[in-house]
């Protein structure tokens, strides 16, 4: 292919650190173009492009072709501790707007691809407008949006992640062509059916889309001057200032968080790109100027209502709060964290305590199925039940330490006090102490380990939590929906799932495990009847 005259630019000797990645020639028309960028910060409104790289497949998914540029961002180059960029690396580089005629022939009539594909293109899209071209609608596919489909018990979704998942190579990340090369293996395995999941009609659709797209021939306006975005430099002296916070217990809440959990605590499917910024700007325990503006920005590009944001962040906080309690009590730390997390997401601290009362909820109905009956010749008056606290005095070392830990892992907690809330003391009578002296003074039930023993191997489900709506004032804050309307189709009202969205929407607190109670169908059916709508048979 002759290279000269349009291309010449491109061959022209340049130093090194700014010299292009290029294959010797640029693909045949069609297939997909995978785009990577390596930017100053996280919003597209006010930060830049530093490093551009694209990767070429056929409409099978191999690589035909790569090109990778550094760019001049004509202002600060950011977090150089992530994407290793310095200012002196892209002192002499071309601006965005010099390559656009040559990254036009890479991407024109093909699907172009990105993991997060929201976030790159709206860099693109906005070094196109600062540029003075008017890009048109691209078709374009996130591997990380179709990572729902093809890899969909995945419990993060981040490029490395969907890498390590598919057994695709991620060399050099968090640089352009490094995550260029990446996404398009992924993108690889995705169009490959012997890899177990039949390729999507609507991936492949999106071929045809691009062929029919008529890209511009040059800038219909002035480009904007430099230095337009002096908001730039503050921004992102912002988030270099932004210093890591020491928060283990937050870490590893987030080290065990599963986007899944939280679509199924109600964040809506559409909203997965935010969720996944979301939790890795909550990993330092902040968010900055800077994230909060790339928030707005994701939330903006996949069209979330404030609704939908508002959802998507309850989601991750009754998610976290599950994750606290799987052992059975949260920590001060985790508590704290907790209160952090809520306060970073604009929600009040009422929805927080909502929150772990549903959480713990859950668990206690999780941990009380299955459990048996007692036994017809049961002699040691009330039952043991999940949920239920008790504290411990004197006995034998190693056989407390067994209890103990058996009664955690069934859902009953260990307290090391007691008070009017304590089940029962367990005691062999060997020591008295300040505890034996509360639970006489407060009525607490003393028992022997023996029959703690027992009580334990027998169990009892955690007695239903009395229902709780969030307080009006709390629901307005959450949702500018009000209460949605009771499904017309009489025949839905005894799907649990209508009666636990109806719920939701009406501000109970339910989660979404396990079995609902049935003073909540009792509600929903009493409601049907007040408005009008006659059951066509028993709610059970």
């Amino acid at each position: 292919m002759n290279t000269m005259g349009l291309f010449d630019k491109w061959r022209s000797p340049a130093p090194a650190k700014h010299r292009a990645t290029v294959s010797p020639e640029l693909p045949v028309p069609g297939g997909f173009t995978v785009v990577d960028v390596e930017t100053t910060g996280l919003s597209s409104r006010n930060h830049r492009v530093l490093e551009i790289a694209v990767v070429r497949t056929d409409t099978s998914g191999r690589v035909t072709g790569e090109w990778s540029r550094r760019i001049d961002p004509e202002g600060p180059v950011g977090a150089t501790h992530i994407h290793g960029i310095t200012a002196d690396d892209v002192r002499g580089a071309p601006k965005f707007g010099d390559l656009i005629p040559h990254l036009n022939h890479w991407m024109q009539g093909t699907v172009l691809v990105a993991h997060n594909a929201r976030f790159d293109l709206a860099f693109i899209r906005s070094e196109y407008s600062n540029a003075g071209w008017e890009l048109p609608w691209l078709p374009s596919l996130c591997t990380l949006e179709a990572s729902s489909y093809y890899l969909p018990s995945m419990d993060r979704r981040r490029l490395a992640d969907c890498c390590a998942a598919a057994r695709v190579p991620l060399r050099g990340a968090h640089s352009a062509l490094g995550d260029a090369r990446a996404t398009a293996g992924l993108l690889g395995y995705y169009l490959n059916p012997r890899n177990g999941t039949a390729v999507h009609p609507e991936h492949l659709s999106l071929l045809s889309d691009a062929a029919g797209v008529i890209w511009p021939s040059g800038a219909t306006r002035q480009p904007k001057a430099p230095g337009h975005g002096e908001t730039v430099r503050a921004r992102v002296e912002i988030n270099q200032a932004k210093k890591a916070v020491s928060a283990p217990a937050l870490v590893q809440l987030l080290a065990d968080f599963s986007l899944i959990d939280a679509l199924d605590e109600g964040a809506p499917a559409s909203a997965l790109p935010y969720l996944e910024t979301l939790v890795e700007a909550l990993e330092d325990g902040e968010i900055s100027t800077a994230e909060a503006d790339a928030l707005d920005d994701v939330a903006a590009t996949l069209g979330l209502s404030s609704e939908d944001r508002t959802a998507a962040n309850r989601s991750v906080l009754l998610a976290l709060c599950h994750l606290a309690l799987e052992d059975g009590m949260v920590s001060r730390a985790e508590k704290a964290e907790l209160v952090n997390v809520s306060t970073l997401l604009g929600l009040p601290k009422t929805v927080l305590t909502h929150a772990l009362d549903q959480a713990e909820a859950a668990r206690h109905e999780r941990l009380s199925t299955g459990l048996g009956p007692l036994p017809d010749a049961w002699a040691l008056g009330d039952p043991l039940r999940v949920g239920h606290k008790v504290a411990f005095t004197g006995c034998d070392p190693a056989l407390r330490e067994q209890l103990e830990r058996r009664a955690e892992a069934l859902g009953v907690r260990v307290l090391g006090n007691v008070s009017a809330k304590t089940a029962m003391l367990v005691t062999d009578g060997g020591f008295s102490g300040t505890k034996a002296e509360a639970a006489s003074r407060v009525g607490c039930r003393i028992v022997h380990p023996d029959d703690f023993s027992t009580l334990l191997q027998h169990l009892q489900p955690a007695v239903p939590r009395q229902l709780k709506k969030v307080p009006p004032a709390v629901l307005a804050d959450q949702t500018a929906a009000g209460v949605s309307a009771p499904p017309a189709d009489p025949s839905a009202e005894r799907d649990p799932a209508i009666v636990r969205q109806w719920a939701r929407e009406n501000g109970y607190a339910v989660g979404t495990r396990g079995r609902l109670h049935q003073d909540l169908f009792d509600e929903y059916a009493a409601h049907l009847s007040a408005s009008g709508q006659a059951e066509s048979e028993p709610v059970s």
